[in-house]
């Protein structure tokens, strides 16, 4: 028998699932697919943050600390702050977005006009 390669795999997979009879053994698939799940978990439990990141949460917790309870623009933001300043205002509403979803700000909007403060 020649060595069997993950379309053959995947294929009777298929065809088990249609209804028709596998060439391969079941317990020669359910080895393989275990091992590839072996592999998925291995992959995703070596994810580091890449070091955009690793900057993008000091930023965060620069925010933070510059955020009141009033609502504050984001050009308001940056002026407060000299690391923020240095940051495009894309990059700082991108992050406040990230602080949002996070529930630890909150957003309003004004006549056009959107307004950061910390979440209570």
């Amino acid at each position: 028998m020649t060595k069997l390669t993950q379309r053959d795999f995947f294929t009777n997979a298929i065809n088990v699932f249609n209804g028709e009879v596998s060439a391969i053994p079941a317990d020669a698939m359910v080895e393989f697919f275990k091992s590839r799940l072996e592999l998925l978990d291995k992959k995703s439990a070596n994810k580091k943050p890449t070091k955009t990141q690793e900057e993008n949460e000091g930023l965060k917790v620069e925010i933070l600390s510059v955020l009141t309870n009033e609502g504050m623009t984001v050009t308001e933001v940056q002026s407060k702050s000299e690391v923020l300043s240095g940051l495009s205002n894309q990059r700082v509403s991108a992050l406040l977005r990230q602080l949002i979803a996070d529930g630890k700000v909150v957003k309003t909007v004004d006549k056009k006009k959107s307004y950061f403060a910390l979440a209570e």
